[in-house]
């Protein structure tokens, strides 16, 4: 974004949802992944609960991260980002009350986007199995705490079922809708099982539809995937990648120890600029010129 742009985070998230195409989110959970995909041109980014979960805790996306935790880290992201950012609210970690104060303290850190789901707490990643639902008027009466909530009417509530797997895609339709009449501006039906299933939900809710693709993912993920151009001809609005930056994290430090393990096992020096990138590139991605810059104008002046 603009260095001059003085809109709201959620007024620039607007702005892109309201371009014509789909919107693209990459999804991040840290200073590298952030500043990456900022570098490579994305407009948008969806901070990845899972992601913050397993890297920030080292457990799963099974509710063991609390609202603490997650706004401590969004919080972060949302002060180095040039775009805007969707945070994973989770259930808003309570009843409609809850809700309500989650959405004002993750509206004040900075983001431009919340989104509430409506698992059972603990919740568990849209993925795994064993997933539980509220009823869908309590889910009703979290998504009307949430718009009620924000100051900025401009800052996106993104309403999530996990209805699919339990009820049908039928329920989750239903459910949607309510929640869009709530107040919410963006629906999410995690798990959605075909393609049919996705266009059908997309044909039949009242407010714009974002899907995850689990691109990098080797196994075969609950929802099937479709290129950006597949899901906007479905009439898909956003797409969200959670998993794809976490994925290749891991496989990259495979790949990096797994030569470190040869050079021990050989007594040999294992040079590998392959796999890793230079000190100069970490530096510059990560603003090392700029804190030059600000050491220059202001230490040792006095």
């Amino acid at each position: 974004m603009d260095a001059l742009d003085t809109r709201s985070p959620g007024a620039k998230l607007r702005a892109i949802m309201n371009a014509p195409g789909i919107m693209i989110a990459p999804g991040v959970y840290d200073g590298f992944s952030l500043k990456l995909v900022e570098q490579m041109g994305y407009k948008t980014a969806a901070i990845t609960g899972a992601g913050l979960s397993e890297s920030n805790l080292g457990w799963a996306d099974v509710g063991i991260m609390g609202y603490t935790e997650n706004l401590r880290a969004c919080s972060a992201l949302a002060a180095v980002s040039s775009i805007p950012l969707a945070a994973d609210g989770d259930t808003g970690y309570g009843n409609a009350m809850n809700v309500y104060f989650t959405v004002q303290g993750f509206e004040r850190a900075g983001l431009a986007c919340l989104m509430i789901e409506d698992q059972v707490w603990p919740k568990r990643c849209g993925h795994m199995e064993g997933k539980q639902v509220i009823s869908a008027e309590e889910g009703v009466e979290k998504i009307i705490a949430a718009s009620e909530a924000r100051k900025d009417k401009d800052f996106v509530i993104k309403a999530r079922t996990d209805s699919t797997a339990i009820y049908g895609v039928g329920e989750a339709i239903r459910r949607l809708n309510l929640y869009a009449e709530a107040g919410a501006d963006l629906l999410f039906a995690d798990a959605l099982l075909s393609a049919e299933d996705i266009g059908t939900v997309a044909r039949n809710v009242i407010k714009p539809l974002t899907v995850n693709m689990g691109f990098g993912i080797r196994q075969r993920p609950t929802t099937p995937l479709l290129s950006t151009r597949q899901l906007e001809d479905l009439g898909v609005k956003a797409v969200s990648f959670p998993r794809m930056l976490t994925a290749a994290a891991i496989q990259g430090m495979k790949n990096a120890l797994a030569a470190l393990g040869q050079s021990i096992e050989e007594g040999i020096v294992v040079d590998r600029p392959d796999l890793l990138v230079s000190f100069g590139e970490i530096n510059q991605l990560m603003g090392a010129e700029k804190i030059k810059a600000l050491e220059q104008a202001f230490v040792g002046k006095r």
